[in-house]
């Protein structure tokens, strides 16, 4: 009996991994946070296995759940949006399975940052622009955010910034970062991203607040802060990497004329 935690990606059926999906037909006990993975990514799930939606069961129902597969001999895929190893709430389980003495292994996903970066079209690293991307969240009742993380600190970087979960705290978050970033600095919100009600919307930090309903992005909304966001022609960057005058291990550099 093995429990297998499964990165279902971001919401559409066909961003689960090849390896989720197997183990999703292979399972006869799935655990699934029902309030972030939508039903569809189930259509992988084996026709008889048994469903289980955790979101409103506390830690020690689900690790009743664990404890009923291991006596029972059942594998069990563990479900979970995006990727597990951010936001996933995995670590917890994870004890209560090493404390029973229940096998487990991770399978990664799709995480919902790259692909809402997916939707905007964008590279979040730009050569001379931002190599770093900064993957955070707003401070909530259930995980507060260490003092030391706060947006305002973070912002000092000047990098690519990711909010997870932070929807319902879209006017403190752009007050945190105004100072920082500044009026002009580009940004995105992205809700439900790859599943049929995603939406975006493009905008600049100044602007963001008067041009969208708060209430209306409160879930499953991703924001983007970046200067990456930029048009691509006000940036003027290029990385080297193509370029016909670099050489490296793999390919010859091309001297002016066409000579290698």
């Amino acid at each position: 009996m093995k429990v297998y935690f499964i990165g279902a990606g971001p919401g559409a059926p066909d961003l689960i991994t090849l390896r989720g999906a197997r183990l999703l037909a292979s399972c006869r006990l799935i655990l699934y946070a029902g309030s972030l993975v939508p039903e569809a990514v189930l259509e992988h799930a084996h026709p008889d296995a048994e469903r289980v939606n955790t979101a409103g069961l506390n830690l020690d129902e689900q690790v009743a759940l664990y404890r009923r597969a291991s006596e029972q001999g059942l594998d069990v895929a563990r479900v979970h949006s995006g990727d597990p190893a951010i936001y996933g709430a995995t670590a917890e389980q994870m004890r209560a399975l090493r404390e029973l003495g229940i096998d487990y292994e991770v399978v990664p996903g799709v995480s919902s940052f790259t692909a809402c970066a997916a939707v905007l079209g964008a590279e979040l690293t730009r050569p001379n622009v931002t190599q770093t991307v900064i993957l955070t969240r707003a401070s909530g009742r259930a995980s507060p955010v260490p003092e030391r993380e706060n947006l305002r600190g973070l912002a000092e970087h000047g990098a690519s910034l990711c909010v997870f979960l932070g929807g319902n705290q879209l006017p403190e978050i752009v007050a945190d970062l105004l100072d920082t970033y500044g009026p002009d600095m580009p940004v995105a919100l992205v809700q439900r991203a790859s599943q049929p009600q995603e939406r975006r919307h493009v905008s600049t930090l100044g602007r963001l607040l008067s041009e969208i309903r708060v209430s209306e992005w409160t879930l499953t909304t991703m924001l983007i802060v970046s200067p990456a966001l930029s048009e691509p022609e006000a940036l003027e960057t290029t990385s080297r990497l193509y370029d016909p005058s670099y050489a490296h291990r793999f390919r010859r550099a091309v001297k002016e004329g066409g000579e290698a």
